[in-house]
């Protein structure tokens, strides 16, 4: 048996390193690579978010007998989208511009909803990282839906 772990390069001073080795790396690559998935997931899920509370909220906003009514449909349906994709739901902000503007546009505006009106849609959705003070607020993410009134609608 002797031979054996010569001929193998097994030296007596050497046992037990192989597992300081791997929690070492274990510890060195794998945390961090799970902190990074896990950060990648959420911004991703704030992208999920945005896009699908932006398409509801336009639903919402185009089926509305008026804008008022719409305003408060649109925002119920953002919060519902958002909600969906666990993601806190304060941090949602629906805003609408008029057509061929981008978000950046969205604010003070507020479509009429008449006949064959376009308008955008924007919902901006702050997406936390894990591990992250809640200060840290910077990490946005907005979706776009635009939306077009129908010409034929019963008066």
């Amino acid at each position: 048996m002797r031979w054996l772990r010569a001929r193998l390069g097994m030296v007596a001073g050497e046992r037990g390193s192989a597992l300081v080795e791997f929690t070492f790396i274990a510890i060195v690559v794998f945390v961090p690579l799970a902190y990074v998935v896990a950060g990648f997931s959420a911004v991703q899920r704030g992208v999920f978010a945005s896009t699908a509370a932006a398409r509801e909220a336009g639903r919402a906003m185009g089926t509305a007998p008026d804008p008022v009514t719409g305003a408060a449909r649109a925002e119920a349906a953002a919060r519902l989208a958002v909600a969906d994709q666990s993601v806190d739901a304060t941090d949602v902000h629906v805003g609408y511009a008029p057509a061929g503007a981008g978000c950046d546009a969205a604010g003070g505006w507020t479509p009429r909803l008449a006949r064959g009106e376009e308008f955008s849609v924007c919902v901006t959705v702050t997406v936390r990282i894990p591990l992250l003070p809640e200060f840290v607020d910077a990490n946005t993410a907005t979706g776009q839906f635009v939306v077009e009134r129908d010409r034929y609608v019963d008066a």
